[in-house]
């Protein structure tokens, strides 16, 4: 008897319907933004147990493809496969990059602070006072990833920035400031703790969260931070892409 022969794995049920379900997801049979059919009717419609579609369904969710919303359903993502030219090192919006989710409302709020060890440390100036930010980002209600800002007064002010303004201000936290500025840093770590400023307000998923700590630079003083920025992405949502070269 050879006891060295390895018996061959018969190929489970469930990667037969996850490879049906993406077949059906890249011809465009569903398309992204759209739902998913009840979990009885797609089962029956596959001919396979409820048991056996969720298994299929996991996968598309751990590929970025399927999110769940409690409740309400299974919904068709943007396919990460589409987005392989958008990556971290470029200089843009990291939340858009790193989080498989489109919002459909970002909620912003502000409040001014007066210097504190912190903020003279991560803003690398004396500021005698700081706009503390915080955006809440939503998918049908739904909080699904969270920011926090600091930007220096004297940056308020050179760029006339006008707080009450929430569409022209999310403009330059969303978009503007990687125009205007000269280059950044990010740092990623992992955290278990999400301080939401209304604790009322729950992040799904917050308690295992890719934490971004971004510090975007200035084009006319690039020795001082535009803004220092935290990036809140449950790992459930998060895709992130480095490019590794040869130096």
């Amino acid at each position: 008897m050879n006891t060295h022969k390895l018996d061959k794995l018969k190929r489970p049920l469930y990667i037969n319907v996850y490879d049906e379900l993406l077949l059906q997801i890249t011809k465009g049979e569903y398309l992204a933004g759209s739902q998913l059919p009840s979990e009885p009717d797609l089962a029956r419609k596959l001919g396979v147990s409820r048991a056996t579609l969720r298994q299929a369904l996991v996968l598309l969710q751990d590929d970025g493809l399927v999110r769940n919303v409690r409740g309400k359903g299974n919904f068709v993502l943007e396919s990460s496969y589409k987005q392989e030219d958008i990556q971290l090192e470029r200089l843009s919006n990291p939340m858009h990059k790193c989080h498989i989710s489109i919002f459909d409302q970002i909620d912003l709020h502000y409040r001014i602070d007066p210097q504190t060890e912190h903020t003279k440390h991560v803003l690398r100036r004396d500021s005698s006072t700081v706009v503390a930010l915080e955006r809440l980002y939503r998918t049908e209600g739904e909080l699904l990833a969270y920011a926090f800002t600091f930007i220096p007064m004297e940056t308020v002010e050179s760029l006339s920035l006008d707080l009450d303004n929430k569409e022209k201000m999310l403009n330059f936290l969303e978009n503007q400031a990687y125009v205007d500025a000269n280059h950044g840093n990010i740092e990623i770590k992992f955290t278990h703790t999400v301080n939401l400023a209304d604790s009322k307000e729950k992040l799904i998923g917050q308690n295992e969260c890719f934490l971004l700590l971004e510090t975007l630079y200035d084009k006319t003083e690039p020795d001082y931070p535009l803004m220092y920025n935290k990036f809140y992405i449950p790992q459930q949502f998060s895709n992130i892409k480095l490019n590794i070269t040869k130096s």
